[in-house]
């Protein structure tokens, strides 16, 4: 079956398991009014100049893109810029928002509750690698490389399809 035959269409639910809890997943464009739900933040597919993709992750937890949530009256593209910038040690040159991820729990301590990520394409200039204790590890991969390494599944990897391919397009 092709990738494309399994990329998320646009506001089509997915469900994925996390953490004992049950989840369905939805890709939104990225227009106004943004979807309904709790702002959860920001994260991008970072592209270095070279075509790579920036990946990073903590001692024991599985690589995945930079990003994270907002602090206080910080909007979608400042809670990018400074998530990237903590746990990737990269500077944010250009982005485009690519959509969002809308998580809606149905099962679990936190059933009922609807949140909303920005997903984003950036072109990113790396720093000194300066591991924080959010993140210890960077790694560079090639684009046909990422899922593999990031070990996505189910409904889930649906969405990060349709990202990496939004995002290869973008570039």
């Amino acid at each position: 079956m092709e990738y494309r035959q399994l990329m998320a269409p646009d506001r089509e639910e997915f469900d994925f398991r996390s953490e004992g809890q049950d989840w369905l997943v939805s890709w939104f464009p990225p227009v106004h009014p943004y979807p309904d739900g709790k702002p959860h933040g920001s994260s991008a597919i970072c592209f270095t100049p070279e075509g790579q993709i920036v990946l990073v992750r903590s001692d024991d937890e599985k690589w995945e893109f930079p990003g994270g949530r907002p602090e206080i009256c910080e909007n979608l593209r400042a809670t990018l810029d400074r998530e990237v910038l903590e746990e990737a040690c990269a500077i944010v040159e250009d982005a485009t928002l690519l959509g969002f991820a809308k998580s809606v729990c149905i099962r679990g301590h936190e059933e009922g509750l609807t949140l909303v990520r920005s997903l984003w394409s950036a072109a990113v200039s790396l720093q000194p690698w300066e591991p924080c204790d959010e993140k210890t590890y960077r790694r560079l991969v090639h684009a046909d490389e990422v899922l593999g390494e990031m070990k996505i599944s189910g409904g889930i990897l649906r969405m990060y399809l349709r990202w990496l391919h939004e995002a290869k397009d973008e570039r």
